[in-house]
């Protein structure tokens, strides 16, 4: 080989250990556990110090199920994470007590549960969640920055209601606010259940991902009803600035080559997107990779 050529060669050598070093501060150790149980667990999220972007993103990997389950520990409650997408920046997710109620007899509450989510850094999707409330004389409804948005449903029998329907008889949904990150659920009865009770005795209410619940009439009377657990969609971003104020410090930009930043209309913070001809995980380095991508060969 001739000099020309090794110049050549250890020119590019030094670029990409450049590049190497200039990507180390937002990188994951190495080592680090890509799944637990059956669900990925890609980076910027991980499973211990080192291995995540920020606490926000830590997964508690939990060995006390067989095979093991994920659980996103940063908010309350511990959630736990069926998918994590870095496609659309999404979360699945599902906890226990997620539905809340109100049981009633023939003259009062019997029984109530107000369920209720927080999470400091991810807030609720607006698109691909409804607020969904059951009950022959139930509302449901959510409290947010001094105002609240909920729904409300009516039936004066069980053959009233449709299998199927959640437009107001007998089982209602509604859109949340968007950037939502509290969510505190409270059911009600407008005449306490007096007229219904015998075949609705209670009232429920829970967030869930669009299309995974669908109403049967038998709910109604179902008390284990509120056991039931439902996903829904937690939406995530990179940190708290735009793109253009985010590529400024090229320490802390979290998209690697190959790779395009996109602002979140949720806000604040941005997501990063293999470009066109490449997929993988736009977040490590080297991790968008396409047919024309050759850089070991």
């Amino acid at each position: 080989m001739g000099f020309g050529g090794m110049f050549k060669k250890l020119t590019v050598f030094a670029v990409m250990v450049t590049i190497m070093a200039t990507s180390v501060a937002a990188q994951p150790e190495l080592g680090c556990q890509s799944h637990c149980g059956n669900i990925g667990i890609p980076y910027p999220f991980g499973t211990r110090n080192g291995c995540y972007i920020s606490s926000d993103f830590f997964i508690n990997c939990s060995t006390a199920f067989n095979p093991p389950k994920a659980f996103l520990s940063s908010g309350f409650p511990e959630l736990e994470v069926l998918n994590i997408s870095l496609d659309d920046g999404s979360l699945r997710i599902r906890y226990d007590r997620s539905i809340g109620y109100r049981c009633y007899n023939s003259s009062s509450t019997t029984s109530y549960w107000n369920s209720s989510i927080y999470h400091p850094k991810f807030s609720l999707s607006h698109t691909r969640n409804k607020l969904t409330a059951i009950g022959c004389d139930t509302t449901a409804s959510i409290v947010f920055t001094g105002t609240f948005t909920g729904c409300l449903t009516y039936c004066a029998s069980v053959n009233n209601v449709i299998y199927g329907s959640c437009s107001g008889v007998g089982c209602c949904q509604s859109a949340i606010p968007k950037g939502l990150r509290t969510f505190a659920l409270y059911i009600d009865s407008i005449l306490d259940h007096s007229a219904v009770w015998m075949f609705n005795p209670c009232s429920y209410g829970f967030l869930v991902e669009n299309g995974a619940y669908n109403f049967s009439p038998s709910d109604l009377s179902n008390t284990n009803f509120r056991k039931r657990k439902y996903p829904f969609i937690l939406d995530w971003t990179i940190g708290n600035q735009t793109c253009k104020q985010a590529k400024k410090d090229p320490n802390d930009y979290a998209c690697k080559q190959n790779s395009t930043c996109i602002d979140r209309e949720i806000g604040p913070g941005y997501l990063c997107k293999c470009n066109d001809g490449f997929q993988g995980n736009p977040y490590l380095f080297n991790g968008c990779q396409g047919k024309d991508f050759k850089f070991f060969s």
